[in-house]
């Protein structure tokens, strides 16, 4: 028998854990955080209790109460017995935490599989990232019940990479990952050979970025194998079409950096490679340096040695990185702690706030809103310019974080531009997709609107939280 279960991605975006069964082998198709669930309970000084294990996050549903897949350290916390791991494989679609993030609850012996261009980008996360229960993906340090015992080395996960053209065996299932394009490099789709037919999973992907040949390599090759059935995401099916790409992206930036006198500033997503590159290429055209911080560093290091991504050095001419202030405030090297920043202190393309300032027109700041307390030291001047290339809010929360944002901006005189396409494909493209791989069956996730995939023809099941659906 071949069944599906679907702990998250239902009637949301995000949350992927999607646990697949067939006679004796259960793999996880992704093991996500799921943004919109966590917010409805927690925010930044409100946060699940470490001390608890498993606990909070079980209770709240933000992890489904599975036997034999969890850490044996956090179920101690729950007073329950150690437990043997029933789970064969997690296969990862690609490295956006809404996909991955939760493998840190997961049993160190459940092997991992993924591209290698993600294992990469996981590696640039924990090397700079502040660790926490939920986002040990690489590794963790068992949290046993008495501090005594706290002092052990990290316990590594069992990773395994592939490239497209690749096929592995987990138990019964034969799988075929096959790149599609998206806003992260590495992502995948796969196409899995059960004992009932195969099964698809798009995992997230787009048809406007700048490698659409990468999705119809994947959407051809699912066609072929004539799926029985077929789990897709839908972010945007409620969008009809999009006209923005990454080339409009770029021409609407370029126009805005060429008419900026002063300070130069622009707002991605750093594992956005498609969306470096663009505004490396402009920074470049303008002659502007383009500067970076130390954690974009740990990011672009890790693309640089991907050959097939065809990005700088952190260390390339037209690249600087900014020296933020710590402790006294003097830049002195002693001031930095940080493992990521103190092994980079050497690096002679460092720049400081205070030097920006004197040349404001040399230079293009890539400046996260969380880092916009530089502000003070950058002392923008009139004819500075903010290019927002992410998505708009689309919750309170978010909303609450863009009305500061603004604050911060107005008290700069920073003038605000937005020019961003989205790493999700429309309805009009996911429509074309679902149409050309014709499944016998069809499950959307990773949407609130699955009910507008109904106008298709194939079986569209309407996924309901931890019932099993039989292939």
């Amino acid at each position: 028998m071949t069944t599906l279960t679907f702990y998250g991605g239902i009637k949301e975006i995000g949350g992927n854990k999607i646990l697949l069964e067939d006679k004796d082998t259960k793999v996880f198709l992704d093991f996500g955080m799921s943004f919109g669930r966590r917010a409805k309970f927690f925010e930044e000084y409100l946060m699940p209790r470490t001390a608890n294990g498993l606990g909070d996050f079980l209770a709240i549903n933000l992890l489904p109460d599975i036997k034999g897949i969890y850490r044996n350290d956090l179920l101690t916390h729950l007073g329950r017995k150690e437990e043997k791991p029933e789970i064969d494989a997690v296969l990862v679609s690609h490295a956006h935490a809404d996909h991955v993030n939760y493998i840190s609850f997961l049993n160190e012996e459940i092997p991992i599989y993924c591209g290698g261009t993600t294992l990469k980008i996981l590696e640039a996360i924990d090397e700079q990232a502040q660790r926490s229960i939920e986002n040990e993906v690489i590794d963790f340090r068992i949290r046993p019940l008495f501090k005594k015992d706290y002092r052990k080395p990290p316990i590594p996960r069992k990773f395994n990479t592939f490239r497209t053209g690749d096929k592995f065996k987990v138990g019964s299932l034969e799988i075929e990952p096959i790149h599609v394009d998206h806003s992260v490099p590495g992502a995948y789709g796969y196409i899995i050979y059960t004992s009932k037919g195969p099964i698809v999973y798009t995992g997230d992907l787009r048809l406007h970025g700048n490698n659409p040949d990468m999705t119809y390599d994947f959407m051809n090759k699912a066609k072929e194998s004539k799926p029985t059935a077929m789990i897709t995401e839908g972010t945007r099916i409620n969008v009809k079409s999009d006209d923005d790409t990454e080339k409009t992206v770029y021409n609407r930036s370029k126009k805005i950096a060429s008419q900026t006198s002063n300070l130069l500033i622009a707002d991605f997503n750093f594992k956005d490679v498609d969306r470096f590159r663009t505004f490396y290429k402009i920074s470049k055209e303008i002659n502007r340096k383009m500067v970076i911080s130390f954690k974009h560093a740990c990011f672009l290091e890790r693309y640089h040695q991907d050959n097939k991504l065809k990005v700088p050095d952190s260390q390339d001419e037209n690249i600087l990185i900014l020296k933020p202030k710590r402790l006294t405030g003097t830049y002195c090297d002693e001031d930095y702690t940080d493992k990521y920043i103190k092994c980079r202190l050497n690096y002679p393309n460092i720049i400081t706030a205070e030097e920006i300032s004197k040349n404001q027109g040399k230079y293009m700041m890539i400046l996260n809103f969380w880092y916009f307390n530089q502000l003070v030291d950058l002392k923008p001047k009139k004819g500075s310019k903010y290019i927002h290339s992410l998505s708009e809010p689309f919750n309170e929360e978010m909303e609450m974080s863009y009305g500061r944002m603004q604050n911060w901006l107005n008290h700069f005189n920073l003038h605000k531009e937005h020019a961003h396409c989205s790493g999700h494909a429309p309805g009009s493209d996911l429509k074309e997709m679902v149409k050309t791989i014709n499944p016998k069956n069809l499950f959307p996730i990773h949407t609130e609107h699955p009910g507008m995939f109904r106008e298709l023809s194939m079986k569209n099941k309407m996924i309901r939280e931890g019932i099993k659906y039989t292939i």
